[in-house]
């Protein structure tokens, strides 16, 4: 269930192609620091705009967020117990066992790696929980001018995936309803079920691709200028928002600095 945030849903009827543009300007700025202060205030203020302005669903956010947190804990422990050999050598030591050695310097670059990782995750996440595929492709075609022929392309490409896992399921259950599927886990299993599945989607979907062309042929979706029933607009709020949330990331650049532990990135991965 979609839980609308404490400010409605501005997030959701942002236009796409500025809310877009706020997350690539969002991902730059971010790139240039390189220290756990910086990244860990933007990400928290990131997370707390998202729940205020956005109407989302935080089951399904957090089901999205931890596969990428699960990988900011990889990257985390390899860089911190394998550190670069140039890192300064007379950091104080936090942890030692055995072979395994975490200097100060080690954890700062390690937490900082895997911040980033989180932070740019939920920054994806804020554009793709708030924004409808069908209102980002009418943005795209009429603020950024991209061309109609490609921008329903990929709408269409977009809407095979539901109609290939239905029909992936109906073969699956006439296959086993006549005795071939086996509920069998094993690699040659999995291959042979490849091998049976593979071709007939295959030609399901060359032969849904020639419908869809012939009828974007026939509609004028290959060229000319078009109406659209559904107009996008840009409004003063949509700057507003896109103020709010790099707002955040200057108030991390901000305090970093004061605190005197903003680092600028330079090759450090």
């Amino acid at each position: 269930m979609k839980t609308p945030g404490l400010f409605g849903e501005l997030l959701n009827e942002m236009n796409p192609a500025i809310k877009g543009l706020t997350v690539i300007i969002g991902v730059i700025l971010l790139s240039f620091a390189f220290d756990p202060v910086t990244i860990s205030i933007s990400l928290i203020y990131i997370l707390i705009v998202t729940g205020m302005f956005g109407r989302i669903s935080w089951r399904r956010w957090l089901l999205l967020f931890v596969p990428f947190f699960i990988m900011a804990i990889g990257y985390f422990w390899t860089a911190a117990l394998f550190p670069r050999s140039d890192l300064p050598q007379n950091s104080p030591m936090l942890l030692s066992w055995g072979p395994l050695k975490m200097t100060e310097a080690g954890f700062s670059l390690a937490l900082s790696l895997a911040l980033r990782t989180l932070m740019f995750s939920a920054l994806s996440l804020m554009f793709v929980l708030t924004t409808e595929p069908v209102k980002f492709m009418f943005s795209l075609m009429q603020q950024c001018k991209l061309p109609p022929k490609l921008a329903y392309g990929i709408l269409a490409g977009f809407r095979f995936l539901p109609l290939f896992r239905e029909e992936l399921r109906i073969m699956q259950q006439a296959h086993r309803m006549r005795g071939i599927w086996r509920e069998k886990r094993n690699i040659r299993s999995l291959l042979q079920a490849f091998k049976r599945y593979s071709i007939p989607l295959l030609a399901s979907a060359i032969r849904k691709s020639e419908r869809v062309a012939v009828a974007m042929v026939s509609r004028g979706f290959t060229g000319g200028k078009r109406d659209f029933y559904c107009q996008m607009e840009i409004r003063w709020r949509d700057w507003m928002l896109m103020g709010i949330v790099l707002s955040g990331i200057l108030l991390g650049y901000t305090i970093s600095f004061a605190l005197g532990t903003l680092t600028w990135y330079g090759g450090q991965l």
